[in-house]
């Protein structure tokens, strides 16, 4: 007796395992485009910077693509702004997988088409995930980042890169933003890079410009 009740406990447990859909380990804001209808859509995947950190949503609100729909902006795409816990950055943990897995199974995207861009601890955070992850993506836009991981950047010499940052920035090295395109260059990628001259971090206004996700859109694996 005692074996069928095990055997029935195993049973139950795997059902409900393998009902279960897969949830991302990180909280994530979420904006599906106002005509989303059961067609695919791209996927642009917002990383913030280090002030965002926490357990409330509501801190993201602050500049970037969350803070542009909070103030009813619409876009053309799929947003998903993640939030990095206290005390972890973005290469702290493995948070696309999970995060990705849950988005493809609950929504309509065209994986063919998604994009990671950020600021600052979240431009960090792009060069840094692609660098990991080059497969998933069609293109990055890192703003005011740089890579722990230089010495991988050829990893993602064929995933086009548009990537911004202030010559002034006191915060954020831009001398290693220069680093990374040169070497990115050397290896045949595809990477275009724009010298803010004279501007310093605050440079989220460029989220407000629409040629920026324009060209995202462009790209395609």
């Amino acid at each position: 007796m005692t074996r069928y009740i095990l055997f029935f406990l195993l049973f139950f447990v795997a059902q409900n395992s393998s009902a279960q859909k897969p949830k991302a380990n990180y909280p994530y804001q979420l904006y599906l485009p106002e005509d989303y209808k059961k067609h695919q859509y791209p996927l642009v995947i917002y990383l913030h910077g280090g002030s965002q950190r926490g357990n409330d949503l509501s801190k993201l609100n602050v500049y970037g693509y969350p803070y542009l729909i909070s103030q009813g902006r619409r876009f053309p795409f799929i947003i998903a702004a993640p939030q990095c816990p206290d005390g972890k950055f973005w290469s702290s943990d493995n948070w696309l997988d999970s995060l990705y897995s849950d988005l493809t199974t609950k929504y309509r995207i065209d994986t063919n088409r998604v994009y990671l861009t950020g600021i600052s601890m979240g431009g960090y955070g792009v060069w840094q995930t692609a660098v990991a992850y080059p497969y998933r993506f069609a293109a990055i836009m890192p703003l005011c980042g740089g890579c722990d991981d230089s010495a991988m950047i050829c990893n993602i010499k064929n995933v086009p890169v548009w990537t911004f940052h202030g010559t002034a920035d006191p915060m954020v090295d831009f001398g290693g933003t220069v680093r990374l395109v040169e070497s990115l260059k050397a290896c045949g990628g595809n990477v275009k890079f724009t010298r803010l001259e004279g501007k310093g971090h605050e440079i989220q206004y460029l989220f407000e410009k629409p040629e920026l996700y324009e060209w995202l859109l462009q790209q395609k694996k």
